[in-house]
């Protein structure tokens, strides 16, 4: 963060925009499991539904963004898919009371919002290529201190209307479509196209199948990725709705993921510390960052009381700390101009570990508790940490190269 200083305006007014962006997506997405559980009256299976559909889309959203980079350009698809996710977010409590509405909802915000993401991603990568490991790292800090504010007051607006957290998130993105509209216009008038090449640009671009052909770049990290977001299911399919059982009010849930939102700003030492001790490459960060995961599982899975749950949060910030940045900056490093292929397709391997925990997790909460999903999330954290293994493996001569 010491470095933020010598980066252009453009970065930290950039900066700024996610930071607030995150915060209204942090005022919904930990309370949609609290909402269809409590509000709308149906099962914590239902609950993993909406957000297995929700995922689902993001899935398609992840996919196609990032085949469409450099058929669109950057421009487009974020302004496009941000500006539409807004919409759709503004028209959902509308449609609540309507389950099959409110599932078609939850899918159209799941694709336009992740539609944006590899665009997002490949854009800073390319953009600022000298450096873009230690900006990645920079935004990510930067969206969890937004997640740290929004879900601070999350659990208390829930107590108030859910539905006015929803509109909230809506106004904020319409907002952050705005401010990219803006942003990049600004940066094509200043700096003529920002690597978003034409399709005329691209006669020599591999097709899909050799892209996809290339295993060893992307699938093992994807599937190490995939077992960590749907071992991660864990907190809304089974720590919520256990919270709720037990008589604890939203906040108790929320305040986990404001203190989350705060390690991830002030443990940054100690990260930079295991980086340089233990975990030097972006390869040995992947499945340090699995360890860590699996450890705050354990903690979920052998005690059942709230500072437990505190203890497990600690760990798994600690893991999600070592990963966030080190994926897309990999990628960016290795696939060249490929680099928007390859993280809509790891995002989107990732984003279906969110399709299948939900539902999956949320039967094992309905036929016996916490127990179960907390079992599950520990074997399959097992198995991230061999892919990510693997992915080293595979790979360990290109970080040895740029050494």
């Amino acid at each position: 963060m010491r470095g933020l200083a010598s980066y252009p305006r453009e970065v930290k007014i950039f900066l700024v925009a996610s930071l607030i962006s995150s915060a209204g997506g942090a005022l919904m997405w930990p309370l949609i499991t609290m909402f269809v559980f409590k509000v709308l009256g149906r099962t914590v299976t239902d609950a993993g539904l909406a957000v297995l559909v929700m995922s689902l889309g993001g899935i398609f959203g992840q996919l196609l963004g990032g085949s469409l980079y450099h058929r669109l350009g950057v421009k487009r698809l974020i302004v496009g898919g941000v500006g539409l996710n807004a919409l759709f977010l503004l028209l959902l409590p509308y449609g609540s009371g309507q389950w099959h509405i409110f599932l078609l909802l939850m899918c159209l915000i799941g694709f336009f919002n992740s539609m944006a993401l590899p665009a997002i991603q490949a854009f800073i990568g390319f953009r600022f290529t000298e450096r873009r490991a230690e900006l990645f790292n920079i935004i990510y800090v930067a969206n969890n201190i937004g997640v740290a504010l929004g879900t601070a007051i999350s659990g208390f607006l829930a107590q108030i209307s859910y539905n006015l957290s929803f509109i909230l998130n809506g106004l904020i993105s319409a907002l952050f479509a705005g401010f990219f509209w803006i942003y990049l216009n600004k940066v094509q008038k200043t700096q003529g196209k920002f690597h978003v090449e034409k399709k005329k640009e691209n006669a020599n671009k591999k097709n899909t199948w050799n892209l996809m052909s290339n295993y060893k770049i992307y699938f093992f990290m994807g599937l190490g990725s995939f077992f960590i977001w749907l071992a991660n299911c864990v907190w809304n399919n089974g720590v919520s709705p256990y919270t709720i059982s037990r008589g604890m009010p939203e906040w108790n849930y929320s305040i986990l993921w404001t203190l989350n939102g705060i390690l991830i700003f002030v443990a940054q030492p100690l990260i930079s510390w295991v980086k340089r001790v233990f975990a030097a490459t972006e390869l040995r960060q992947m499945t340090a960052s699995a360890v860590f995961y699996m450890l705050g599982y354990i903690m979920i899975l052998s005690f059942h009381t709230y500072p437990s749950m505190v203890l497990a949060m600690v760990l798994i910030t600690l893991g999600e700390m070592l990963i966030s940045p080190a994926i897309p900056s990999f990628i960016s490093d290795h696939t060249g101009k490929s680099a928007p292929f390859y993280l809509g397709l790891v995002g989107g391997m990732g984003a279906a570990g969110r399709v299948v925990g939900p539902y999956a997790m949320g039967v094992l909460f309905d036929w016996n508790g916490l127990v179960p999903v907390a079992a599950l999330a520990v074997l399959i954290s097992i198995l991230s940490i061999a892919s990510f293994m693997i992915h080293g493996l595979f790979n360990r001569d290109k970080m040895r190269g740029m050494a």
